[in-house]
């Protein structure tokens, strides 16, 4: 087995305790948080991580973490496991089974394994920049050649006003065939299986975003931030086919 599958099979055994706490507290009457940057956080977030924690201080005890809640540990390591135990807090505290738990491997800097775990739906989405698999099957992007044909996602329409231009998003609005926001991780892994075209968010955070980019290029798409650049070193997202993403950035910068 290589040292890759080891990691995955790892992951395998994070989500399963992850998910089993947090599926202890979703629809439940539990204690909301807000936190400095205004955003919500619960029990579940907090429980989730500390067990994702000790689970990794024991089986890679040199390896580095950086979690949403509790922030970074061992930080000059060659491995860095970036966490997110409940990417769309908003969802589910309000009972939405739209949120998920990210994962990320990252070795000198570079995201090398992504996952995208939906606890309700028992669903594990894992990609190593090559491939990406669903529940241990291959997923791809969908065909998609013309920006009148694609299905857009995106998690918070205000974010465009707050932090982008929202005339230029609203333009791209126009030219798709149907726009949602069925956001959060959840739309990273509606167009990773093939289910929609575009995934885009106005602002993120790094733990946000590393899980991402292994699932969405080995899936075939492409993610980059919001001008295009580099999302590792970003704090927005564009994720598309091939074949429309450079048309998508194109309108939302020019």
């Amino acid at each position: 087995m290589t040292e890759l599958s080891e990691f995955r099979k790892f992951i395998e055994l994070l989500v399963r305790e992850s998910g089993r706490i947090i599926k202890m507290y979703f629809r439940q009457d539990i204690r909301i948080e807000i936190k400095t940057d205004n955003s919500p956080v619960t029990i579940a977030d907090k429980k989730a991580e500390e067990r994702l924690r000790k689970l990794i201080e024991k089986e890679f005890p040199d390896h580095g973490i950086w979690g949403e809640e509790f922030g970074k540990t061992n930080e000059s390591a060659e491995y860095q496991w970036v966490l997110d135990p409940i990417d769309g807090t908003k969802s589910f505290i309000y009972g939405v089974p739209l949120f998920g738990t990210l994962i990320a491997l990252m070795r000198n800097g570079q995201p090398i394994l992504g996952s995208i775990h939906l606890p309700v739906q028992n669903e594990l989405l894992t990609g190593d920049n090559k491939q990406t698999d669903l529940n241990g099957r291959a997923v791809s992007f969908r065909a998609c050649t013309s920006l009148s044909d694609a299905v857009l996602l995106f998690t918070d329409y205000e974010h465009f006003s707050r932090y982008q231009n929202r005339k230029k998003f609203d333009r791209l609005l126009q030219k798709v065939s149907m726009s949602r926001t069925w956001g959060d991780c959840y739309g990273y892994y509606m167009v990773a299986t093939g289910r929609a075209d575009i995934m885009i968010d106005a602002i993120m955070s790094p733990w946000d975003i590393m899980a991402l980019v292994p699932v969405i290029r080995g899936a075939g798409g492409v993610i980059t931030d919001y001008d295009g650049s580099d999302p590792v070193e970003g704090n927005s997202i564009i994720a598309a086919a091939k074949n429309i993403h450079s048309e998508v950035v194109n309108l939302l910068n020019q």
